[in-house]
C-alpha cells in the first residue's frame, strides 16, 4: 500500500465506495476531486453506471465533473500496466490485491460509461427534480407540460401580475399587498406568497 501525508489520506478515505461520507471542506480543497475519485472507484469495483447519480449546484460543476471523469477513464484505458497499478493506488486501492483482471476492468470502463444509456447521471439538482416531476407529474400534482422558469422570467411574471392587479378591477386586491409591504422592491413579498400559495385561504365575500 502506498503511503498518504495527513490530508491526502482525508480524501482517499472520504472516496472508499465502502463507506457512507459527509465532506465539509473550503472552495478549492478538491471536493470534486474527491468526488470524481469515488465514482471511478465504484465502477472500477463493479458498480452499474446506471446505478449512479452525482448531483450538483451549477451546469459548469456539473460538467466540470463530468470532464474529469471522462479524462481518468480514457487515460486508464491507455495506460501500460505497472502506470496504471500506481495509479490505482493512489486512488486507495490496494496494490497487492490487484490482478491482471483488475487492470483489464479498468481500461474498459471509459467505454462503458460511454455506452450508458442516457449517459452518466452527473447533473445538477434542478435538472434532477425537474426529469423526476416529468417521471411522476401526477404524483407531484402538476401539469405535465409543466416549463421551468428562470428566476428572470419568475420576477418577470410576478411583477406583470402585480401591474395587471394595479390597473384592473383588483385594486382592492393591490392595495391590501401594498398596505402588508413597506420595502422599496414588493419582488421579495411577491416570492414568498408565491411560495407559500398554499397556505393561503381563499375566504368567499358576503353580502351586508
Amino acid at each position: 500500500m502506498i503511503e498518504f501525508d495527513e490530508a491526502t489520506q482525508a480524501q482517499v478515505t472520504a472516496a472508499n465506495p465502502g463507506a457512507s461520507t459527509w465532506v465539509s471542506a473550503n472552495a478549492g480543497s478538491g471536493k470534486t476531486r474527491v468526488l470524481t475519485d469515488r465514482v471511478a472507484r465504484l465502477l472500477l469495483h463493479g458498480t452499474d453506471p446506471q446505478k449512479i447519480l452525482c448531483l450538483t449546484y451549477t451546469n459548469a460543476a456539473a460538467a466540470e465533473m463530468q470532464n474529469r471523469l471522462f479524462k481518468r477513464l480514457g487515460a486508464w484505458a491507455m495506460m501500460p500496466d505497472d502506470e496504471l497499478r500506481e495509479t490505482l493506488g493512489k486512488l486507495g486501492e490496494d496494490t497487492n490485491l490487484l490482478k491482471d483482471t483488475n487492470l483489464r476492468q479498468a481500461r474498459t470502463l471509459f467505454a462503458s460509461a460511454l455506452e450508458t444509456p442516457g449517459g452518466l447521471k452527473i447533473q445538477t439538482i434542478h435538472a434532477f427534480c425537474d426529469a423526476l416531476l416529468r417521471q411522476f407529474p401526477l404524483e407531484a400534482h402538476v401539469s405535465p407540460q409543466f416549463e421551468i422558469f428562470e428566476d428572470r422570467q419568475a420576477k418577470q411574471v410576478r411583477s406583470d401580475i402585480l401591474e395587471h392587479l394595479a390597473e384592473n378591477d383588483a385594486r382592492a386586491a393591490f392595495e391590501h399587498l401594498a398596505a402588508l409591504y413597506s420595502g422599496f422592491d414588493p419582488d421579495s413579498l411577491l416570492q414568498a406568497i408565491a411560495q407559500n400559495h398554499r397556505g393561503f385561504v381563499t375566504r368567499p365575500t358576503t353580502g351586508d
